[in-house]
């Protein structure tokens, strides 16, 4: 969607194939639901009312373009993301993704992720482009629908094996697919995607900072750092809540860092912040229980010691089942943060 120059989160996902496919390269979207999107938000085929007749607007941009190659895949995580890795071997100047019905669902192609995403080019100087959306987010939709498992793909990550990302900006997330294809090597990625940020009226972003600029590893605050006596550091979406309490409650003394390529971690631009902030409280935020999530990858480096840790207690389960209970946990990580 288009207002006044502000775009979503979808249309900055059309536009980078758009651009892309302009530019003579192919685009292979698959999953279980990747046609419509399985929030309705993507609507890639379109299809006639009283019929099965189909139209896909990126297939139909210009005479000379890259093609589009959309399909809804069978529901077995394993097999179609076997396949697609192996796709994305064989055309590295393609852009090539396979996409979650819901992160969690990953979980049943963990062989793939293991034995090739995460270690082919280790163990066999294989190379892979391959990327993965995988829908995250807690907002009360119990265990299997929360989380995208960010941690298990930390776990693996080591010798600039792969990219894990959870960008907060439509443009951030335009410029990740695009730097897929133009560089000059290739990198599985891992996104891990909005649900309810898909139609946040703040998840926006205006169109010259998709025509200009690049990724942006790490987004600093606009608050001016003499004025900061805390500085939050998340990731993903509890970004918009800590945003949304901090305008509610007119707090005008705590910035919020956001941190957007989880690996390779950014580490000299998070000790250009401890640097700029001195004499601020440092913390870390995030939705997730404490034994899942950035938190524990954090302590890898050397920054966590001066951190302080927002969010839920170590669980087995990824959420809890009910909604009161997510609402009640979401509130009192997001308040505790800013006292």
């Amino acid at each position: 969607m288009v207002q006044n120059s502000q775009i979503d989160w979808a249309m900055g996902e059309l536009l980078a194939y758009g651009t892309l496919l302009n530019e003579g390269h192919n685009v292979r979207l698959v999953g279980q639901d990747v046609e419509r999107g399985t929030f309705s938000h993507r609507h890639a085929v379109v299809k006639s009312e009283d019929g099965q007749q189909e139209y896909v607007p990126l297939n139909n941009l210009q005479d000379k373009q890259g093609k589009f190659y959309v399909y809804n895949s069978l529901l077995s995580e394993y097999a179609a993301l076997g396949f697609e890795y192996g796709y994305s071997t064989t055309t590295p100047k393609d852009l090539t993704i396979w996409e979650a019905q819901f992160g969690d669902f990953s979980n049943g192609a963990q062989i793939i992720i293991d034995q090739f995403i995460a270690s082919a080019e280790a163990k066999w100087s294989k190379f892979s482009g391959l990327t993965l959306l995988l829908p995250h987010g807690h907002e009360g939709q119990g265990p299997e629908h929360s989380s995208a498992r960010p941690e298990r793909f930390l776990q693996l990550c080591a010798g600039s094996n792969m990219q894990v990302l959870n960008c907060t900006t439509p443009a951030n997330f335009f410029h990740a697919l695009r730097r897929q294809l133009k560089r000059n090597f290739s990198m599985p990625l891992v996104v891990m995607t909005p649900k309810s940020l898909l139609r946040h009226p703040k998840c926006v972003s205006a169109l010259d900072e998709l025509s200009t600029g690049a990724f942006q590893e790490l987004i600093p605050d606009s608050l001016e750092i003499k004025k900061a006596r805390k500085v939050l550091f998340c990731t993903g979406k509890i970004y918009y809540d800590l945003l949304d309490y901090r305008e509610a409650n007119n707090i005008k003394d705590v910035a919020i860092v956001r941190i957007e390529q989880l690996y390779p971690l950014p580490e000299w631009l998070i000790k250009d912040i401890f640097s700029q902030y001195q004499g601020a409280d440092f913390a870390w935020v995030q939705e997730e229980p404490m034994n899942q999530g950035a938190w524990l990858h954090l302590h890898r480096y050397d920054f966590p010691s001066a951190l302080k840790y927002y969010g839920r207690r170590s669980s087995a389960s990824p959420a809890t089942g009910f909604k009161k209970v997510h609402d009640r946990e979401q509130a009192e990580i997001v308040s505790a943060a800013f006292s």
